[in-house]
């Protein structure tokens, strides 16, 4: 088993521990009524796109979600919250290094040992959802289900589906189609975009992401025999018998949307495996991108 397969059947035993702590760190997560940007790079990012939907939706406040080479420094934010795994990541670092003694800051990471933890004015470690592997699946989405639920948004439904994620087939012929859409709506925008860096990551596949309504402006184009659309959440109507229309597999997500990019995670395994790549050795890539000064 690679170290990336261990560390994604771990995950729901992770988030009922991410859920069970969301408590104790309530002081230090963004608050109701403030206006907050939550920052990122690489799956950290897409996870701040997706915590970012879920708190404004939620009425929580203004929510914005950058890469944080894109922190847009002429912006005001009562809090700037930082998603970095490896505490390392040179660009977060130097934004939090930016915004020190202007805006207070929150960063989630799973290494007390790094940085980071005097980078921001609080911090709060996941240390239990760190990984080996240099493709992230676990530390993601247990910080998402913190957030999800310090926000009273994450149900032990969740978790079981997480499960049903790990137990069930993938769909027949999925492993071998040859092109990869994802699509979702509001807060699964971020995991749609998620999956498709997965699968690009661990399994060098041409894959693409979309806000579902954009689906037909353009990218079904690609959509024919061979290829998958994969729905994370509710679809808008007509879109599945538009994409069988085309002769490609169309894949309904019907479990909790947290829970398909799990079952996203296995097929880029699954992917990967087929092709004789070894997900754990990503091309060109490492666990944290440090810049040269």
């Amino acid at each position: 088993m690679t170290h990336v397969e261990d560390e994604l059947t771990s995950q729901p035993e992770c988030w009922t521990r991410a859920a069970e702590q969301a408590p104790r760190h309530a002081e230090v997560l963004p608050a109701p009524g403030e206006r907050v940007a939550i920052v990122g790079c690489g799956t950290s990012y897409f996870m701040a796109q997706a915590a970012a939907a879920l708190r404004e939706s939620a009425g929580q406040g203004e929510t914005d979600a950058f890469a944080a080479s894109e922190f847009p420094r002429g912006r005001s934010y009562d809090r700037v919250l930082a998603l970095t795994r490896s505490g390392t990541t040179t660009e977060v670092l130097h934004l939090l290094d930016e915004l020190s003694g202007r805006t207070r800051t929150t960063a989630l990471t799973a290494d007390p040992h790094t940085p980071v933890m005097g980078a921001a004015d609080d911090v709060v470690v996941l240390d239990f959802a760190d990984e080996r592997s240099v493709v992230q699946t676990r530390f993601a989405t247990t910080a998402l289900t913190l957030l999800r639920a310090h926000l009273g948004l994450h149900t032990d439904a969740a978790v079981a589906d997480a499960r049903t994620a790990l137990a069930r087939r993938l769909p027949e012929g999925l492993v071998d189609c040859t092109q990869f859409t994802f699509l979702g709506r509001g807060w699964t925008v971020g995991l749609a975009n998620e999956a498709g860096l997965k699968m690009r990551e661990a399994a060098l596949a041409w894959t693409e992401s979309y806000p579902a309504m954009e689906y037909r402006h353009g990218p079904i184009s690609v959509t024919t025999h061979g290829t998958a659309t994969w729905m994370f959440g509710e679809a808008p109507e007509g879109l599945a018998e538009q994409v069988r229309d085309t002769g490609g597999l169309w894949i309904a997500g019907d479990l909790d949307p947290l829970a398909e990019l799990v079952r996203a995670q296995r097929l880029a395994v699954a992917v990967a495996a087929s092709h004789d790549l070894d997900p754990d050795r990503p091309r060109h890539l490492t666990r944290s991108v440090i810049l040269a000064p």
